[in-house]
């Protein structure tokens, strides 16, 4: 090759990187030109990851206040009374006659449980028969049902062991042989990954992710539609700028986006869980590389669905609309293997599933970059068919346009 030959390669690639940094730049200036891709870009991407950690900050529900309508009045159910009252779960606000009673005061949001102890308890065991108790809780929320049910099983199961003990003493068995005949199996569990069993800490890691994703395709759709607002002939490139070259208008607008979210990433995802102490066990270097794919994959995608938006009202309309779903096909809510194998495929075309998954893998439970290699690779695969079809899109609005411009 020479000399010349060299200079023209290298005049070239420079025309082609000012040619870049100028659509980058430009669209970098829509962004915070713009109010509505300013709020959805900038403004929702530091607000949301602080807000929603902030209203489940205390993880779990504690003292849960509940209603015991003991029909014993024995010093056995007032022990079990007293027993739950102790519990971090719960907390025995009142106790009242009757059931209609209880039930008056569940409607009114008083209280959010209640454990009805009937007259016959204590007389099944000392009769060395079954005893029963009822449980009625509030399903509102869940955390009401998860408190109630963890501190009634918990004491009513720790009050039966001590009466087995108390029968084997009666029988002549005493001491540590009445204790090992009373609970032949010890059992010691250990929760992984959230051993506190807190909501924010199983909900929330999933929830930055999609924070992430909403924001950055619903403003990139956002900026499109107010671009062709904007522009004479409702276009999506105007002329000026698809003389830059096709790939040169991809990589530009596509680096612009890249750039404002690779800082809230690391906002986002290193920053936030630290500051409310949710789950942030990943390694950087993995974090790093299994984030860059995953936000390609994200920009490309939004780009390609941002050509068929018009009008950019309808990008709020999608955001709350799709937001949960996408949330649900992740399978955090609801396990991936229970899901039909149409609903599997149908997850992997949006890269907040392999986001949510890799990123719970990696910073939640310390996963290597091999163990999430399978993520990985679905968004580097989704990163390249996505950039296919921005590129095929955009391709084809400039030539629209160029079809346009030409009608005399």
């Amino acid at each position: 090759m020479n000399e010349s030959n060299k200079n023209n390669i290298f005049l070239r690639f420079i025309s082609n990187l000012r040619a870049t940094i100028y659509i980058f730049i430009k669209e970098f200036k829509w962004i915070f030109k713009d109010r509505g891709v300013l709020i959805i870009i900038i403004v929702a991407p530091l607000v949301y990851p602080l807000l929603y950690p902030y209203l489940y900050k205390n993880e779990t529900a504690i003292d849960v206040p509940i209603a015991v309508v003991d029909n014993s009045n024995t010093t056995r159910s007032a022990e079990l009374t007293r027993a739950l009252d102790a519990t971090m779960d719960l907390k025995v606000a009142e106790k009242l006659d009757n059931l209609e009673q209880a039930k008056t005061e569940l409607y009114k949001g008083n209280i959010h449980g209640i454990l009805y102890i009937p007259s016959d308890f204590n007389k099944r065991i000392v009769l060395k028969d079954q005893a029963f108790v009822s449980m009625y809780s509030d399903m509102s929320s869940f955390l009401y049902y998860r408190a109630m049910v963890l501190a009634v099983n918990y004491v009513t199961l720790d009050m039966g062991e001590k009466i087995k003990i108390e029968r084997l003493n009666d029988a002549g068995v005493s001491g540590y042989d009445a204790e090992v005949s009373a609970k032949p199996i010890e059992n010691e569990g250990t929760i992984l990954y959230n051993p506190g069993m807190g909501f924010s800490s199983f909900l929330l890691t999933a929830v930055l992710i999609l924070m992430i994703h909403q924001t950055l395709v619903f403003g990139v759709g956002m900026a499109a539609g107010a671009e062709r607002e904007d522009n004479p002939n409702n276009e999506l490139i105007m002329s000026s700028t698809s003389r830059g070259g096709l790939f040169r208008v991809v990589l530009g607008r596509a680096l612009s986006y890249f750039a404002v979210y690779l800082f809230w990433s690391a906002f986002i995802l290193l920053i936030v869980p630290r500051i409310f102490n949710l789950p942030h066990i990943g390694d950087f270097q993995t974090m790093l590389s299994f984030v860059v794919p995953f936000l390609l994959a994200t920009v490309f995608f939004s780009m390609t669905l941002s050509v068929f938006n018009m009008q950019r009202e309808t990008q709020m309309i999608l955001l709350v609309f799709f937001s949960l779903i996408l949330l649900f096909l992740s399978g955090i809510s609801w396990p991936q293997y229970n899901m039909s194998g149409f609903w599997r495929v149908f997850s992997y075309l949006f890269p907040s599933t392999f986001g949510i998954q890799g990123f719970i893998k990696t910073n939640t439970m310390g996963a290597s970059a091999s163990e999430i290699k399978f993520e990985t690779v679905g968004l580097w695969m989704q990163t390249l068919i996505y950039f296919i079809t921005t590129s095929i899109l955009y391709y084809r609005e400039i030539k629209k346009n160029e079809k346009i411009t030409t009608i005399p």
